[in-house]
This record gives structure tokens, sequence and C-alpha cells, in this order.
């Protein structure tokens, strides 16, 4: 009889937004006409841009002809026209990433959970609290220890490294989910400092990086002086371009990054995890690699922009609302999520119930992503704007009326 892993026995029942479903599908059952606004998931709601949509259709049709049809793409790591395309997009602001340091994968979530593999099981995996549950879930799976900083709110949710503690592994996203804080320069330095002094790799999510204005924080950890000798980045085109129905993301691994193997040798990071995803990973479609390609053109720069100045009005449309009552939050500005406290001490599921139950309105309670989620509570810019509106004159009677 098989063993199971039973690290898995350690993870919640459900997957947080499984639990959210639930209870909405419950709502829905008992209140069949009720109109709900959802802000809770941070899935986009705006087309993709024009530009990839023709990328795509020609590579289609490229697909049905003899001479241009594309089979297995070599490397599994990416057509070298899309790292080329990536890696201009990072010098563009600042981040030197050459083609071959980039690895084109299916979106960060994957990549996030799967990095762990060339990993071993006794590193010690810190976190900062709240945070994206794929963190937590795939380092559980392997019974690994982990430990956390803790993001509150008198750091203003973003936690920094605690020089008396030793990590191996470090989780950062900026901007972060679900939080909506970003990291500084300065404060991304002091990171790298902490990994240098510990011999610790950073994987760092950049999912949000083009939702950032302020010149002061990085789009890259890769902008910061040191950062390619410590630090794998993964980003995502599902937010950046709206590929959630389609895929597609990229991960950098820097030529400079190095582990010590038991024997004392010295081994690339970049080579090992090509290995796994040689076994593991056969790679992205054409088309989609084609339509990412078109993401970083001009023309596409430009469309895919118009979208997340659509998410950012939204995101400031949410945070007046927050700012008209008085009501403490995180986000909004660099970032499509708006992190805030919830009023009169309550939990954060009490208060999903309440905004479900009294203006049908969804959110995500803040303890889904850790202890120091509880008692606040985090809404998207992802939805459509009249809609983000309507939900916003509701929650503004909600509070009025506690």
């Amino acid at each position: 009889m098989p063993k199971l892993n039973e690290n898995f026995l350690k993870l919640e029942k459900n997957y947080l937004f499984i639990n959210i479903a639930k209870k909405i599908n419950a709502f829905k059952q008992a209140n069949p006409d009720a109109d709900i606004i959802r802000m809770g998931i941070g899935d986009v709601t705006l087309p993709i841009a024009p530009a990839v949509v023709d990328a795509m259709k020609k590579a289609c049709d490229e697909m049905g002809v003899k001479e241009t049809f594309k089979g297995y793409e070599d490397s599994g790591a990416g057509y070298d026209f899309l790292k080329e395309a990536v890696s201009g997009y990072y010098k563009s602001f600042g981040a030197d990433v050459s083609p071959d340091e980039i690895r084109i994968n299916d979106g960060a979530k994957s990549d996030c959970g799967n990095i762990v593999d060339i990993f071993g099981d006794d590193n010690i995996i810190l976190v900062t609290d709240p945070a994206y549950p794929v963190y937590v879930d795939s380092n559980l799976m392997s019974g690994r220890k982990i430990i956390y900083a803790d993001s509150n709110e008198d750091n203003g949710f973003a936690a920094m490294p605690d020089y008396d503690v030793h990590a191996d592994i470090i989780y950062l996203c900026s901007p972060n989910n679900p939080t909506g804080s970003v990291y500084t320069r300065e404060q991304l330095a002091v990171w790298i400092d902490y990994a240098k002094k510990n011999n610790a790799v950073i994987i760092y999510d950049s999912a949000y990086e083009a939702f950032i204005t302020d010149p002061n924080v990085p789009r890259s950890i890769f902008c910061v002086d040191g950062a390619d000798e410590v630090a794998i980045e993964m980003c995502s085109l599902s937010k950046t371009a709206g590929f959630t129905g389609m895929r597609c993301g990229y991960t950098v691994i820097p030529d400079k990054l190095k582990v010590i193997a038991s024997d004392g040798t010295e081994v690339s990071v970049s080579q090992i995890w090509g290995r796994r995803q040689g076994s593991k990973f056969n790679g992205v479609s054409y088309p989609v690699q084609r339509g990412a390609e078109a993401v970083f053109t001009e023309k596409g720069l430009e469309q895919i922009h118009e979208n997340i100045a659509y998410y950012q009005e939204n995101a400031r449309i949410i945070a007046d609302t927050m700012s008209e009552l008085g009501v403490k939050f995180t986000g909004g500005i660099n970032s499509p999520y708006i992190w805030f406290k919830c009023p009169n001490n309550m939990g954060s599921w009490d208060f999903f119930d309440l905004m479900l139950e009294k203006i049908a309105v969804v959110g995500t309670p803040g303890a889904g992503f850790g202890k120091n989620g509880e008692g606040w509570f985090r809404l998207t810019a992802f939805g459509d704007r009249q809609r983000t509106i309507e939900a916003m004159e509701r929650f503004k009677e909600l509070i009025k009326s506690l």
C-alpha cells in the first residue's frame, strides 16, 4: 500500500478561495436575487490587448502551415524571441538581466511552488506574514521549518530582517499580495545584506511590478546592487497584461547565483533549475509566447498600460473611500490591492460574513494570509469601474451604520 506524504495533512483542509467560494454559494442559494459584487479574487476583467490578440492569431496560423509549424521548443526555457523581449523590458527600468538568465513559465504561481524542488528539506524558510499562501503551503508540503517575519500595522506591513535569526530561503513580495505595501530601494538593500550574511537565497515575487509609480520603489530586486548574487525573481503577465486565462510568466536566475553542495563544490542554481524543468516541464505554447512577446512591443506596452491605468483608478476610488471614512489601510498606490483594518476590532471572517450578508460585496479576509492578517481585509481593484463605484457606495453605508 502506498504511503501518503503526510505533510499535506498539515495544510488547511481547503485553499483560502475554496472556502470563500463555498460561503458565496451558500449565500446565493439563500438569496438568489442578490446582486453580488466580487472584489476578492485578484482576477482581471479587461480583455487582452489587441496587439497580443493579433500576435496570437498570426502564431496560430503559423501552426497550421508545415513550413512554420512548431513542436517542442528545444530548451524548454522559452523561445529566444520572448527572452530577449523580457530582457529589454528589464533594461527599460534599470535592471541588467540577460536573456540567458530568463526562463519562461506558465505563470509565477507554478514556479513559486516548484522552485522548492531544488532545495533540501532541511532548509529554514523565512516568510513575511501576511503572505500569499503558496509560499507557505509549498514548503509545508515538503516538511520544511518555516519561520515568520512580522509585517504589521507598526511597520506598514513591510517586515525587515532580524539579524539574530537565521534563514536559508527568504520569500519577499513587492508590491505585496495581500497588503499592497512595497519595499523601497533602501529596504531591499537591507534584505540583500541579510541574505549575504546568512548565505541565503531570496525568492522575490514581482508579479505586480507594473503598478509601481513611486521612483524610489524598484520594479525588480535586480535594480538593487548585489541582488544578482542572492536572488531569484519571479514575475507573471497575469496582472501586467491580463494573462490569467492564458498563463505565461518568467523567472530570472542570475548566472552569479551559486550554492555550495554538501561535498563543498559550487553549484549553479540556474543549472539545477534547468535540469528540474527539463524533467518536469514541457514549456509554454508557441502562440502564447508570441502573444507575450507582443506585450513588450511599443504598441503592446501602450495598450496594456491603458488597462493598468484603469485598474489604478479603481484602486484610487477604493483608497479615497477608505480615507473619507477614516479607515486605516495600506496599498492603493503602487498596488492593485487595498488592505484595510476591519471596523470595531472585528475578526476578518466575521467582517467577510457581514459584508456579504448586508451589502453583497465579497472581499478576502486577512486571516487567510497568516496570523498578522487577522483583523484586516483585502479588496482588489481588478473589477469593473461602475461595479467598483457601486461597491464603495454600499461600503460607505455599511460602515456608517456600525
